[in-house]
């Protein structure tokens, strides 16, 4: 399996695959993951259900937990464990962002953790 993921320090496309030598997919899931907290609902050409009303939540300011609750039960499968919890992050001009923490403990029992702004 394979997917394609944005290198943050050097903004550019990286191919991301499956381990070949144990076939752990961890790799793919957290690249995917990480981009459907980017996308916006139905942004998606392949799977309409993945992403979060971004543009909605900005105008009502209300973090959209409902749809981060979403992801999360669709991607626990592929891990041994998945937590996604909001924390509060404010920007330097004092305006909430929404802000997820995420840990992973992969079905290898590597334990992985960041933040994911939305």
């Amino acid at each position: 399996m394979r997917t394609y993921g944005r290198d943050p320090v050097t903004k550019q496309w990286r191919v991301v695959q499956t381990d070949p030598t144990t076939g752990d997919d961890s790799n793919v899931y957290l690249t995917t993951l990480a981009q459907v907290f980017k996308l916006n609902l139905n942004e998606s050409p392949f799977y309409a259900n993945y992403g979060i009303p971004a543009a909605q939540s900005v105008a009502t300011q209300v973090a959209p937990d409902f749809y981060v609750a979403f992801i999360q039960q669709q991607f626990s499968q592929y891990f041994a464990s998945l937590i996604v919890y909001r924390k509060s992050f404010t920007d330097s001009k004092g305006r909430d962002v929404p802000t997820y923490n995420v840990s992973v403990v992969t079905k290898y029992g590597a334990k992985l953790s960041g933040t994911i702004a939305t």
